[in-house]
């Protein structure tokens, strides 16, 4: 069956992201252990950090399954993981992406990799820190998508909690970093309402179903 991600221009800028994100491997990065986290969006601007292809496959199979009106993403960067989650929506006939990025010149980057990928329609940016441009959404939030910066994957979803739909699913990504520790054990703790398991791709996602107390 002929998707979004196998017609070319959706395909054509992926395979040409990926192919970029490949070539950071061979690139300094600098230590930015004390840098705070606009410190580091502007030291990285460059840099792709992307969800891994099997990654964004998995994105795209769960979008489509679980059909959501309202996809929440923190970390947009160059747009590839947006691209999957733009792809799943347009292909379901509903729904819109909200993302989130603090890097000027990665919001602009997204904005054109959607464009030229034909889902810029689907999907809005918000430009800054995802800690005040994520405050007022509106819920009910049916998809999360946590990919910034790992310390900040457990405040964003605490924010996100009260307007997530019952059974809204909570996918983290990069959860084999240590800098996750805090959020696994959180999403993993039964009295915070969720129901979790740990997906075995590149880096390792988690995948949280919302299942508060009635």
């Amino acid at each position: 069956m002929t998707t979004t991600l196998t017609r070319s221009a959706a395909a054509a800028v992926l395979d040409r992201l990926f192919a970029a994100a490949e070539r950071d491997d061979d690139r300094p990065v600098p230590d930015l252990s004390r840098a705070d986290a606009r410190q580091r969006a502007d030291a990285l601007r460059d840099i792709y950090m992307p969800v891994s292809r099997s990654g964004g496959e998995l994105l795209y199979a769960l979008a489509r399954t679980c059909r959501p009106r309202t996809v929440v993403e923190f970390g947009t960067s160059h747009g590839i993981s947006t691209i999957f989650l733009a792809a799943a929506v347009s292909d379901n006939g509903e729904g819109h992406v909200l993302t989130t990025e603090l890097s000027a010149d990665k919001v602009a980057a997204a904005g054109d990799n959607l464009a030229r990928a034909g889902l810029a329609g689907v999907v809005t940016i918000l430009p800054g820190d995802a800690l005040e441009t994520l405050a007022d959404v509106p819920g009910p939030v049916d998809l999360v998508l946590l990919d910034g910066w790992k310390e900040l994957c457990l405040p964003v979803l605490r924010l996100l909690e009260p307007r997530l739909r019952p059974g809204a699913l909570v996918v983290a990504d990069d959860t084999t970093f240590a800098s996750m520790g805090d959020y696994l054990a959180y999403v993993r703790d039964p009295a915070n309402g969720y129901v979790t398991v740990d997906f075995p791709v590149a880096d390792g996602m988690e995948l949280s179903c919302f299942t508060p107390a009635a």
